[in-house]
């Protein structure tokens, strides 16, 4: 029999946990970030992130350093390659947008830096500048959007790999003789990477739909027409709403996200507006799939009825199907 749950003491007896989505999003309250986390409080944090997959702070009138320590919490913070960063602190990206420097790049669904061999596990992104009207972040479930799926297309994607690449930060390479140089040496840091299209959380056990329309290029093993079908059908799952949260920021919170699980898309609404984050990412390990028996499978929670299309038996010949399924679905 399992245990029964022991309850919270000391700080943690303090912090509750809402839910705010029918598949992710909570809000965590009784947290004070300018302190370091106890054991217990950081666990009841760490587990709602696991299973809320994003995590809602609000009220963290914090420094940076603060900020870092909380993300120290879970882990070693990774350096982005890319993104705009502060000189003696080069694991915080600061995300500053206004009418001469616009967003690049997040209006669009995505995990975190999947390019990567080692994709981040998480991110935490903190508030500091918020536009009047709109600027807001949406995530979407990548477990829910995998379990509404047929059982066809998730036989089919089971065990398949995808390929991944730094895609849109070529642009940030000018076409002259130093930008093309530029981009070969980071083309080199990191050259395009495998990973599973279905991952298996590290810690739930559960499966996500792992490829985005922003790093994933193609399927393994399949030809591009294949791979370009099989991926639109699998980019759109993230557009469903029943799978999304959708967060209208305000000053000081901090939003911390499950990068193994999700995707976001940062709405650029707000231009010319100001809008200012800084964010830290926690550095992850290599996905693993379908069979690579590092955890028991959880039972998937239950998926309202939004999948389509019958339920067959896993068929022959995955490739020469997927058109097949695909028009069936």
């Amino acid at each position: 029999m399992p245990e029964p749950m022991r309850a919270a003491t000391g700080r943690a007896a303090a912090v509750e946990v809402e839910q705010l989505g029918a598949y992710l999003g909570a809000e965590i309250r009784g947290v004070d970030l300018s302190q370091p986390l106890d054991d217990e409080t950081f666990q009841i944090v760490h587990d709602a992130l696991v299973e809320h997959e994003v995590i809602l702070i609000p009220d963290q009138d914090i420094t940076v350093d603060q900020q870092m320590a909380f993300g120290r919490r879970f882990g070693e913070l990774s350096i982005h390659p890319f993104s705009p960063n502060l000189k003696d602190k080069p694991e915080l990206i600061v995300l500053d947008y206004n009418e001469g420097n616009p967003a690049f790049a997040t209006d669009v669904w995505h995990s975190d830096e999947t390019f990567r061999e080692e994709p981040p596990m998480a991110t935490i992104l903190r508030s500091v500048l918020v536009p009047k009207v709109g600027g807001d972040t949406m995530w979407a479930s990548m477990t829910a959007a995998y379990d509404a799926l047929s059982d066809r297309i998730r036989n089919q994607i089971d065990g398949l790999e995808a390929i991944y690449d730094i895609g849109p930060f070529r642009r940030l390479f000018p076409d002259t003789p130093e930008g093309r140089a530029g981009m070969r040496k980071m083309e080199d840091l990191y050259p395009p990477q495998s990973h599973p299209i279905v991952r298996v959380h590290p810690v739930s056990g559960r499966k996500a739909l792992f490829v985005n329309p922003q790093f994933t290029i193609a399927i393994k093993d399949m030809s591009e027409r294949e791979s370009r079908m099989m991926l639109d059908l699998l980019f759109r799952q993230a557009e469903t709403p029943e799978y999304q949260f959708r967060l209208r920021w305000k000053p000081n919170m901090v939003v911390m996200w499950d990068n193994r699980s999700t995707q976001h898309y940062a709405v650029h609404d707000y231009y010319p507006q100001r809008r200012k984050m800084e964010r830290v990412t926690i550095k992850g390990d290599r996905p693993f799939g379908i069979g690579a028996g590092r955890v028991a499978a959880a039972p998937p929670r239950a998926i309202r009825n939004v999948a389509s299309g019958p339920h067959t038996e896993r068929g022959d010949g995955q490739a020469r199907q997927f058109q097949r399924l695909i028009a069936e679905e």
